[in-house]
């Protein structure tokens, strides 16, 4: 998958050093298991994504993880950037910290020398992570060429089966209720409740009503402006390509016909005043505050995106203005890919070269793997935020009315789902020994979890979950190169200089394509093409093909040419 000279070089370097901290199959291993046991240690950890509820572990379940294992850990989150200038000036300084969840720049740490391979880690010392995993362990290797495992996936769960949706086309509960609660499945529709209720409704408390805003502020501009014409146009979710399912050859989404309709329809919704005129312009937290202010109607978001403000409009009792989640079609005929799986797949966290003591890190990380460290990181303590009742664990009514409706400072609070992203854990619908469920996200637990407009807004449509608005899973197939947006390429190179020269023109053109007339829309969209492939789009396309034929090959045994 890439050129190894780079990172072998460095690998040499930090060899001996690499012989002692992991100790992987030596005496450094013996030595420092040996000196594992539960004595106080602190672990320093970076995360690539924003963690707002972060409370340095002086939460119920944080105090709890320290209390059982002797470690703490002393985070450091990134706040709006991915990862991206941390980790570069991280890959340049040499200085690591214990633990990191880079997200997608793996590829930077790997070529630095900066991430041990934990292969031999978790064979000799973590058998939770050998159960889970299990015949997975070939997805977690870094590619084809080089079979190292350097992170192990945490922003997802083994086996997960999803039974609701988070993201899609959003329209608040109240909107619907005053409507009559309408049919909402092409663009078409959407646009016109937006309208609608906007005609009805010019302002709300005080404030000019906004019919639709989007969020472009630096990556975010992925989430909510240009992965939804891939969504809209029934493609899955492969990040910025199009992965054809037959050959395996990838191309950016943009260049499909399709996508380019879906940015006309922005591109009329701005014209006709139905998009927010600063939703370009505006930076993440002007986003959340117009969300908190109760009069944003439409959002095209993941809820993990606007989740602080949503929970804001709860706290100030504006149930009503929270939002339900829409599978929305560029037409009647497309059949959304929303839910197409992806097999197992997801970034993930490593240990660094850096780390004095990897043997206690990666068992710290494996009793967190263990049924108790997921019970408690999933549902808390027993007696305190969950009952066993007849063999079940329940939650009681009250701490779950504060998970519904308080639920920033419930998070801070409790730690509850805080620490999923240090180890491995099970997936949704996944039980444990006892017959429940490591994970509170069942079907039973997620509709106890709606608020009360969610609830009025789900039985007027006759359904019970968000996802029953979507074609579930089954009917769908297995994409064998799973996510693509996953993949590690390599750092310092060719691809990586074109890739980024297609990203800022893509930056710069789309938001251009939607804020012009109608008239010029086409011409703007045609140069968009143009400057991709002025910029070495063709070229990099082929590159991004090999690599994801070398996954497919990796992961099924296909010999795929």
């Amino acid at each position: 998958m890439k050129g190894n000279t780079p990172k072998t070089f460095a690998m040499l370097m930090l060899a001996s050093a690499m012989l002692v901290t992991a100790g992987c199959g030596n005496s450094g291993t013996k030595e420092t298991s040996e000196s594992s046991g539960t004595e106080p240690i602190t672990v320093t950890f970076f995360g690539a994504d924003a963690s707002p509820t972060w409370n340095k572990m002086q939460d119920a379940v944080g105090k709890k993880i320290t209390e059982q294992t002797g470690v703490t850990i002393e985070a450091e989150y990134d706040v709006n950037d991915g990862g991206n200038q941390k980790i570069a000036l991280m890959a340049a300084s040499g200085d690591f910290p214990d633990m990191i969840y880079p997200k997608g720049n793996l590829s930077k740490l790997v070529d630095a020398g900066a991430m041990l391979d934990l292969t031999d880690l978790i064979e000799e010392h973590a058998p939770n992570l050998k159960k889970i995993y299990g015949e997975q362990m070939n997805r977690l290797k870094y590619s084809l060429e080089d079979q190292a495992i350097y992170t192990i996936p945490t922003n997802m769960g083994v086996d997960n089966v999803t039974f609701d949706a988070t993201g899609g086309f959003e329209i608040q509960q109240r909107v619907l209720k005053e409507l009559g609660y309408p049919e909402v499945k092409t663009l078409e529709d959407y646009e016109n409740v937006l309208r609608a209720y906007y005609e009805k409704h010019p302002t709300i408390d005080g404030q000019p009503t906004i019919p639709l805003t989007l969020n472009a502020d630096d990556w975010k501009i992925m989430i909510t402006v240009t992965n939804p014409a891939f969504q809209a146009t029934g493609a899955p979710d492969d990040g910025e390509y199009y992965i054809d399912p037959e050959t395996y050859e990838a191309k950016l989404h943009y260049k499909r016909p399709e996508e380019r309709e879906y940015f006309r329809w922005l591109n009329k919704m701005y014209n006709e005043g139905l998009l927010d005129k600063d939703a370009f312009v505006q930076k993440d937290d002007q986003y959340k505050s117009k969300i908190a202010s109760g009069r944003v109607l439409g959002l095209i978001d993941q809820e993990w995106n606007y989740q602080e403000a949503e929970n804001a409009l709860k706290s100030s009792g504006k149930d009503d203005a929270t939002y339900a989640h829409f599978s929305v079609s560029l037409n009647d005929e497309i059949v959304d890919h929303t839910f197409q799986p992806a097999g197992f797949d997801g970034y993930g966290i490593g240990i660094t070269t850096s780390a004095k003591d990897p043997v206690r890190i990666i068992k710290f990380m494996d009793w967190l793997a263990s049924d108790e460290g997921q019970v408690l990181r999933n549902w808390g303590i027993e007696g305190e935020h969950y009952n066993v009742e007849d063999g079940k664990r329940v939650i009681p009514d009250d701490v779950q009315d504060r998970k519904t409706n308080d639920n920033s400072n419930f998070s801070k609070e409790t730690g509850i789902g805080m620490y999923n992203v240090f180890s491995a854990r099970y997936g949704d619908g996944v039980k444990d020994s006892t017959d429940n469920y490591y994970t509170t996200n069942f079907p039973e637990q997620i509709v106890a979890g709606y608020t009360a407009a969610e609830k009025e807004t789900l039985k007027a449509y006759g359904i019970t979950t968000w996802k029953e608005f979507y074609p579930a899973e089954e009917d769908l197939p297995v994409k064998d190169w799973g996510a693509a947006y996953n993949m590690s390429v390599p750092s310092g190179t060719d691809y990586e200089v074109t890739f980024q020269k297609t990203q800022d023109i893509i930056r710069k053109r789309i938001p251009e394509a939607v804020l012009t007339t109608p008239a010029n829309f086409d011409a703007t969209y045609d140069a968009l093409l143009a400057d991709l492939d002025k910029a070495g789009a063709v070229e990099m396309e082929k590159q991004f093909t090999v690599w994801v034929k070398e996954r497919v090959s990796l992961w099924t045994g296909k010999d795929v040419k």
